[in-house]
């Protein structure tokens, strides 16, 4: 059974305050989210009162995020979890949603389709609330790929793969702005691009890096961030050719710039805007997180701000309207301000016991003008999911 533990609170110290230069952020830990096993929180994704969960043993769970309680329960059986096949696919890497469905990137070099049922999920009855449409490279892909020997890329010595075949785990995931196209990144140093209507690969990119990629972000303009181990950032842009567009022929993607300023490797990226401005946000090994902006001209990218304060590896990053939150392998999340000349850091948030892997949130109504109420979600490698509340003063 999945169990929801309350945190024990002495009054005085119900919200705590963190010391910065920017008006004190408080904070609480709301409750802790325990599954039944002992498998570790790989991946978080909201979307409106759902959270899902995603852990190393390839279940998929959902919880209430407003009441905090599961709405899917540890039970395979009952058809409320959602597994790979057969139980299987290992860690959930990453989860997207796009309409009624649910995107999910796994260990086990493949993407998995599910359909959602809202209207059972909102009846809470018996029928299954979610169906396995896919899974991705499909069985058509692949067999008309394989028949030719041009589709054919070498993926180790002496062994071959049909090119829209992931060959290591698929690490990251995003959805163009149409909700049109998925971007899958792995740690076999490709990136690759999927029709979501009816989950073609469309095109792969073969050793976009120079090690595995874990992180992909696409930005308003429909830029494609990518950042890996190789210690760089890259940036792919659908090149624009008018005779392919009258032909409805696919576009292709091709390298635009590259970034080298880390000094270690990229475990993850996420972009903000602020005041009509776009950041960038990279984290690295090193415990730093270089903030990026493009030139008052447009052109090129530049580092506007270090935060620091980590000291182990950053491992996940998430934006909530101006707040970055930041999750490490030193077992806390920090919240920063958001902004290209503000890099303080709100608050410091302690109590998971592992390394903090993924991280998602919201703006909760708080019932006053003088602050914003943000709820942040924390999972990590202690098994929990922890649940925030952060209030920050409006200025």
């Amino acid at each position: 059974m999945i169990r929801c533990h309350e945190t024990q609170e002495e009054p005085d110290s119900f919200l705590e305050h963190h010391q910065t230069s920017s008006p004190k952020a408080l904070h609480r830990c709301i409750t802790t989210l325990v599954g039944q096993t002992s498998s570790y929180i790989s991946s978080l994704t909201l979307a409106g009162k759902r959270l899902y969960t995603g852990s190393n043993d390839g279940v998929v769970r959902l919880w209430n995020a407003s009441t905090l309680e599961t709405l899917a329960e540890a039970s395979s059986s009952g058809g409320d979890v959602i597994t790979g096949e057969r139980g299987g696919g290992g860690a959930v890497k990453s989860l997207v949603i796009l309409a009624d469905k649910l995107f999910t990137a796994h260990q086990d070099q493949k993407i998995r389709v599910w359909k959602i049922n809202y209207v059972v999920e909102e009846e809470e009855v018996g029928d299954k609330k979610y169906m396995h449409l896919a899974t991705m490279p499909t069985i058509s892909d692949r067999f008309a790929k394989c028949l030719m020997p041009k589709n054919q890329v070498e993926i180790r010595r002496h062994k071959k793969a049909s090119w829209v075949h992931h060959v290591d785990a698929v690490s990251g995931l995003a959805l163009s702005r149409d909700g049109t196209i998925l971007y899958s990144v792995s740690w076999d140093r490709t990136l690759k691009i999927w029709r979501t209507t009816d989950f073609k690969c469309l095109e792969s990119i073969t050793n976009a890096h120079d090690d595995a990629i874990n992180a992909v972000e696409l930005s308003e303009n429909g830029d494609i961030y990518t950042g890996s181990s190789d210690n760089r950032i890259k940036v792919w842009r659908k090149s624009v050719n008018e005779e392919n567009d009258k032909k409805n022929k696919n576009k292709k993607h091709s390298l635009v710039a590259t970034f080298s300023e880390h000094n270690s490797g990229i475990n993850a990226l996420a972009l903000s805007c602020y005041n009509e401005r776009s950041l960038l946000h990279s984290g690295g090994s090193d415990g730093s997180i270089l903030v990026w902006e493009r030139d008052e001209e447009g052109g090129d990218i530049n580092v506007v701000g270090v935060l620091r304060g980590h000291r182990e590896s950053v491992l996940c990053l998430a934006v909530i309207s101006d707040i970055l939150c930041s999750g490490s392998a030193d077992k806390k999340v920090r919240l920063w301000k958001c902004s290209a000349t503000d890099f303080s850091c709100l608050a410091l948030l302690e109590g998971h016991r592992g390394p903090v892997k993924c991280l998602a949130g919201a703006i909760r109504d708080s019932g006053t003008q003088s602050e914003t109420s943000y709820y942040i979600y924390s999972g990590g490698l202690d098994s929990q999911i922890k649940v925030w509340q952060v209030l920050v003063p409006t200025l």
